[in-house]
C-alpha cells in the first residue's frame, strides 16, 4: 500500500507542464502537434552567454559557490537593476536560484505561515497557488476581467485586506494575460500596502524585457515601499535561457538572508556554469535583446488579427510577455462527435484532439472561461495553428 505525504497530495501538477507532456507523447506517436502550451522563447541563447559558459567549463569553474551566487555575479545583478530599473540593491540583497520559480518559493516559504492570507489577482501564474498551499497559506483571489485588462486597482486590493493578510503576489508583464501595470497603477497598489504593517509585495517581473509599450516599471521604484517589496527576475524569458535555470530575487537584506538559509537546505547554489552564463547576461545592454521583443511583437500583431477571424473569441491586445488569453464561453454547450464543451478545459482537450494544437485551459490560471496559448513560435506555426483552431471550432454546433 502506497502512502504519500498530505502536502504532495494537496498540490496539483502544473497544467502547462502536463499539456507539454501530452504534446510530446502525441508527437512520439507520429501526430503532427503544434504546441503553444509552454512559455518558452524559441530563440537561441545569445552567443556571449554561451561563450561565458564554455570558458567556465574550460577554466574548471565547477565547484560549490556561495548559496546565493558568487559575489561578482551578485554585483553584476545589482548593476543591471541600477542600469535598467533604477533600483539600488547591494549584493547582500540578492539571491540567485535555480529559476524564478524557486525564487518565488523561497520568498513564500520564508514569509508565509499556515493560515496567513496572500492576495492573488486572477488570472495568475499557475504555480503561485500551489506554492502557497505548500506553505499553508490561504490564497485570497481577486478576479479581474477582460474589460479591466486583467488588472486590479488599489481600491479592489484594499477591500480584500484583513488582519491575516501577509502578502500580495502578481506578475507584470503578466503570465497568462500579457497585461502590463503602469507606474500610476503600481503606485496605487503601493499606496494601499504601505498603510498595513507587515504586508509585503512579491512582484514577479520575469517578463520585464518583453514589453511593447515602453520601459518596464518596477514595483520597488517607490522608495516608501521598497523595504516591503520582493522583486523576482531571472534570465529565462528575456535572454532565451529557460533550460539554464537561473532565477533572481532582490529584497531587503533580512528577507534575502532568510531565502539564502532556505535555499541552503534545498538546492544550495544553482549550477556554477549557469552562474557564469547569467553573469554574462547581466552585462548585456537590454537594447541588445530587443530583437527578440520586436519579433514577439510582430507575432502578437499577427495572432491578434487571426483571432479576429475566429467567431466567439474575445481577447485583449497584450502589452507584454508572449501569450493570448481569449475568453471562449461562446462555445460552451456546443458539441462535435464525442465532445461537448462545458469550459475552457474541455475546449483545450477538444483542440488537442481535433486540431492537434496544444493550449492550456484557463482553469490553470484561475478562470476556466478562458484558454491560454503562447505565440513564442514561428509565424508559420502560428498561422497553421490558428487555421486549425478556426476549422475545428467551426465544427462545434
Amino acid at each position: 500500500m502506497t502512502h504519500l505525504a498530505d502536502r504532495i497530495n494537496l498540490i496539483s501538477e502544473s497544467q502547462t507542464i502536463a499539456m507539454a507532456r501530452k504534446s510530446r507523447e502525441l508527437k512520439a506517436q507520429g501526430v503532427d502537434i503544434i504546441s503553444l502550451s509552454l512559455g518558452e522563447p524559441d530563440f537561441a541563447t545569445p552567443d556571449v552567454v554561451k561563450k561565458a559558459a564554455h570558458e567556465a567549463i574550460d577554466n574548471n569553474f565547477s565547484y560549490y559557490t556561495h548559496v546565493s551566487g558568487y559575489l561578482e555575479l551578485r554585483q553584476a545583478v545589482c548593476k543591471k537593476f541600477k542600469r535598467d530599473n533604477n533600483l539600488d540593491y547591494s549584493p547582500d540583497d540578492i539571491v540567485v536560484s535555480t529559476g524564478a520559480k524557486q525564487s518565488i518559493a523561497n520568498a513564500v516559504l520564508c514569509l508565509i505561515n499556515p493560515g496567513d492570507e496572500v492576495i492573488v489577482p486572477s488570472p495568475y501564474w499557475v504555480s503561485y497557488i500551489e506554492i502557497l498551499k505548500l506553505a499553508g497559506g490561504v490564497p485570497i483571489i481577486i478576479p479581474t476581467t477582460l474589460e479591466s485588462d486583467f488588472k486590479i486597482t488599489g481600491a479592489q486590493l484594499e477591500k480584500h485586506i484583513t488582519k491575516k493578510t501577509r502578502a500580495i503576489i502578481f506578475s507584470t508583464p503578466c503570465n497568462p494575460t500579457g497585461s502590463v501595470y503602469s507606474k500610476n497603477e503600481l503606485k496605487a497598489i503601493a499606496d494601499v500596502v504601505i498603510k498595513h504593517d507587515e504586508l509585503y509585495i512579491i512582484s514577479d517581473e520575469i517578463y520585464e524585457h518583453i514589453n511593447y509599450i515602453g520601459g518596464h516599471e518596477s514595483m520597488a521604484q517607490f522608495d516608501f515601499i521598497k523595504d516591503r517589496v520582493i522583486t523576482i527576475s531571472g534570465v529565462s524569458k528575456g535572454f532565451a535561457m529557460t533550460g539554464w535555470r537561473g532565477g533572481i530575487l532582490a529584497a531587503p537584506k533580512w528577507i534575502a538572508q532568510a531565502c539564502d538559509k532556505m535555499q541552503g537546505q534545498f538546492t544550495s547554489a544553482t549550477s556554477s556554469i549557469t552562474q557564469k552564463a547569467m553573469h554574462a547576461a547581466m552585462e548585456i545592454p537590454k537594447e541588445d535583446t530587443f530583437y527578440m521583443r520586436d519579433a514577439f511583437k510582430k507575432r502578437r500583431d499577427l495572432v491578434f488579427e487571426l483571432i479576429k477571424e475566429i467567431p466567439g473569441f474575445k481577447a485583449n491586445l497584450p502589452a507584454g510577455a508572449f501569450y493570448f488569453f481569449p475568453e471562449i464561453s461562446y462555445y460552451f454547450g456546443r458539441s462535435h462527435g464525442a465532445f461537448t464543451i462545458k469550459n475552457g478545459t474541455d475546449l483545450s482537450m477538444y483542440l488537442l484532439d481535433e486540431a492537434h494544437v496544444a493550449l492550456v485551459p484557463g482553469a490553470a490560471f484561475g478562470d476556466d472561461n478562458y484558454i491560454r496559448f503562447s505565440y513564442a513560435t514561428t509565424e508559420d506555426n502560428l498561422r497553421e495553428a490558428l487555421k486549425r483552431m478556426k476549422e475545428s471550432l467551426s465544427k462545434l454546433k
